[in-house]
């Protein structure tokens, strides 16, 4: 065999014997390349999944914010439900009290005019028991004449005849009254019956007063408490745990008049007594009642602050205000139609302040309190005008 041919085979043999290891090889190498394919698609995918959560994440901000204010909106809700709830109740055993009030007036009243009835009934009944008597002792006495008279008349006639003078004087000297009248001694039915509810309720209303101004509850910031019959409001550092309604200030411890005026007059007299931080006055339907009230329009007051009286109409400074003496007692007259608003001492007749503005929209009575001294104190009508008189 010649050498050409032994190498010949010598090749085939180690190219036979290599093929297949060729072949593994090309194999991992395809592998290599695909990995890294894969590597760089699985890395790029990150990224573009990374920027798309970041774009998503951006985008539900605004989503999550709204949540958040609903959640938010919900618990108020919730919460306002339960204060509706109490404020019926509460209503509710007021008014009973109330009524229960009422009805016992109404009872005692029953009972007086009851009362006047049977005084009435008895003394009549006595005038004409007295009459009655009267009568049956002129009667006893005339019968006993006349019976006198008939049994002389019965006698024979010598004896009769004998006797007549003196019988036709003792007659004669008879000189019996005619029965008394008997006129007024009826039960006067009218003085108890007429125009009777119109009469108890115009006495009812003479021992209850009116208060030309009644605190608005769902309007009192939260450090505010009112009396139950709502014409006094007192500062308490301990917060109360009310709605957030919008109707309420949330800032300043203010509380609106439950009325609003957009004519006419009005007129009220706010006890301020020892407080030593207050302002009365009137505020707008439309102005703000959350956040910094005093820095918006439509707000006309005067209060005490740091030792100082003041008038004040926001968006302006605080105008100084030339009081002597400690005021007591402040009067609110709102003459709507004019535009003026002015306030005074009623104890001692002195004009404090006046404002003129031409009012477009309902105002509210307007009070604020920031000292837990004394409380302020809606006079009612009738008392102002018994202590103006002093």
């Amino acid at each position: 065999m010649h050498i050409q041919d032994m190498w010949k085979k010598t090749r085939e043999k180690r190219c036979a014997t290599s093929i297949p290891a060729l072949e593994v090889m090309d194999t991992a190498a395809n592998d290599d390349d695909k990995n890294t394919a894969s590597r760089s698609s699985s890395l790029q995918q990150f990224t573009d999944s990374a920027a798309a959560k970041e774009k998503l994440k951006t985008a539900l901000k605004p989503l999550q914010v709204k949540l958040r204010i609903f959640q938010e909106f919900q618990k108020t809700s919730l919460q306002t439900g339960e204060h509706i709830k109490f404020q019926a109740q509460y209503t509710e055993g007021r008014i009973k009290e109330e009524f229960v009030k009422l009805r016992r007036s109404l009872c005692n009243e029953e009972a007086a005019r009851k009362k006047a009835l049977r005084e009435e009934e008895e003394q009549k009944s006595q005038i004409l028991r007295r009459k009655i008597e009267k009568m049956s002792t002129e009667m006893s006495s005339l019968s006993a004449t006349v019976a006198a008279v008939e049994e002389e008349m019965k006698a024979e006639d010598a004896f009769f005849l004998q006797n007549y003078d003196a019988i036709l004087k003792r007659v004669s000297q008879c000189k019996a009254p005619d029965p008394e009248d008997i006129s007024g001694v009826l039960i006067n039915v009218p003085k108890h019956l007429s125009n009777l509810k119109f009469t108890v309720l115009q006495k009812m209303l003479k021992t209850v007063d009116y208060t030309p101004v009644a605190f608005d509850p769902n309007t009192a910031h939260c450090n505010l408490i009112l009396s139950e019959d709502l014409t006094s409001v007192r500062y308490s550092d301990e917060e109360q745990t009310l709605p957030e309604n919008p109707e309420r200030f949330d800032m300043f411890a203010c509380v609106l008049g439950s009325q609003g005026f957009d004519s006419g007059s009005r007129c009220w007299d706010v006890e301020v007594g020892d407080s030593t931080g207050w302002f009365i006055g009137v505020m707008t339907e439309s102005a703000q009642r959350r956040n910094k009230i005093f820095s918006r329009s439509g707000i006309w007051l005067v209060g005490h602050f740091c030792g100082e009286y003041k008038a004040h109409e926001p968006p302006q400074s605080p105008a100084l205000l030339p009081v002597k003496e400690k005021l007591q007692r402040v009067r609110v007259q709102l003459d709507w139609d004019s535009g003026k608003l002015s306030f005074s001492d009623p104890l001692t007749d002195t004009h404090i302040h006046s404002f003129t503005h031409t009012f477009t929209e309902r105002l509210f009575p307007f009070f604020g309190v920031g000292c837990d001294i004394s409380p302020l104190l809606i006079l009612p009508e009738n008392s102002s005008v018994k202590k103006d008189s002093l």
